[in-house]
């Protein structure tokens, strides 16, 4: 497989990006053992946050090459139509998760799995509900990252005069941080607010497009100060791992005082980005760089292939693994939970994602090969020539 892996990129962000697409497939599915290995597992940051963040360094790459060479008005239109597609995807995802999860409840009698997903609502008032999904206030369960992604593209439009001036682009993008930050501000769904908030999550993304415009001057400018910054990301990660440990280990709960353990637990959300989620990612994320060069071999080894195939076909991956999470879960709660059978759902699970990717990749390749093998069409003759 190793020969589908495109290599006219950066394919860290490939294997990211498939690493974490696989921790949200596991993630999904309640007490699957292997969330040991999940993103999660560091501190208060999890999948989300890298999805996200690569997101907008992506984005910085390939529609700032249209702004380039086409103006603003082309790259916008550019980031308009990717609006549209993962809108269209995104409706038929919901139509047919509700499908999956209707059948469920009916097939092993369990009306549960309709309150837990979040389903109810467009069973009982279909006709209300459904122009609720179509203007993104109606999110099912596990449906949520889509339309979190499509208002920060909406606003990475806005964004996007500011791409060639990366320090302008993170001061905007922060001040709407901040004030969300102080004043709730969120957007409403029928049953309440945006579990991700977009205009606090669209600050990790816009950082994320910023390091991606980043001029080489700029890095190199940076780069005279990698011990602070090394020192820095050091500390964010050890924090990171301490309220991870205050959180999942009882004893180490005790450790603490009181009220500072109770606002561990209770004051870092996840709906507005808290800033210990955003800093710990961030010196994940700058370890990261420093630790992973670009161009590594052990990128296209066997063990990371899997995570960087699927990482290059992220949407489709994505979309096909909300399914498979469902259906894993239902075999755990239905039919077995053994440890066997967990390792099989998400043995199963990367394998039908990979062979997806491994198809459009394929399919891609024969594509593009073929464009530039056509030859070019004859002109047929004048009237006045002879044919």
């Amino acid at each position: 497989m190793r020969h589908l892996i495109r290599q006219d990129r950066d394919i860290r962000v490939d294997f990211f990006r498939g690493y974490a697409l696989f921790c949200i497939f596991i993630g999904h599915i309640a007490d699957h053992a292997l969330w040991v290995i999940t993103i999660q597992v560091l501190g208060p940051s999890d999948a989300t946050e890298t999805f996200i963040f690569l997101a907008g360094y992506a984005a910085a790459i390939a529609y700032g090459r249209a702004l380039d060479r086409h103006g603003l008005a082309y790259a916008a239109v550019a980031v308009g139509l990717r609006i549209w597609n993962l809108y269209v995807v995104h409706i038929f995802m919901f139509l047919a998760f509700v499908a999956q999860v209707s059948w469920s409840a009916t097939r092993f009698a369990n009306p549960a799995y309709i309150e837990e997903q979040n389903v109810g609502a467009f069973l009982e008032q279909p006709h209300e509900a459904v122009l609720d999904a179509l203007t993104l206030r109606f999110q099912p369960a596990f449906m949520d990252i889509l339309p979190l992604y499509i208002v920060v593209l909406g606003l990475f439009i806005l964004f996007l005069p500011l791409l060639r001036r990366p320090g302008r682009l993170v001061a905007v993008s922060g001040m709407l941080y901040l004030v969300v930050r102080l004043t709730g501000l969120t957007l409403k769904t029928t049953t309440g607010d945006w579990f991700f908030n977009p205009l606090a999550w669209q600050f990790l993304f816009m950082i994320g497009a910023a390091i991606g415009a980043l001029p080489e001057t700029e890095r190199a400018r940076l780069l005279r100060h990698r011990r602070t910054l090394l020192a820095l990301a050091c500390a964010g990660a050890l924090a990171g791992l301490a309220i991870s440990a205050v959180w999942r280990i009882p004893s180490a709960y005790g450790l603490l005082p009181e009220p500072v353990a109770q606002a561990i637990h209770t004051r870092i959300d996840k709906s507005s980005l808290h800033p210990a989620r955003l800093l710990h990612f961030l010196s994940l994320a700058y370890l990261a760089s420093r630790l992973v060069r670009p161009g590594a071999a052990w990128l296209t080894s066997a063990p990371a292939l899997p995570f960087t195939l699927t990482g290059q076909h992220g949407l489709a991956v994505f979309a096909l693994g909300i399914f498979l999470s469902f259906l894993g879960r239902i075999i755990m709660q239905e039919l077995d939970s053994s440890l066997p059978t967990q390792f099989a759902i998400a043995a199963g699970g990367l394998a039908v994602t990979v062979a997806l990717a491994a198809a459009q990749a394929w399919y891609d390749a024969k594509g593009s090969g073929a464009r530039r093998a056509a030859p070019l069409a004859p002109r047929p003759p004048a009237d006045n020539q002879p044919s």
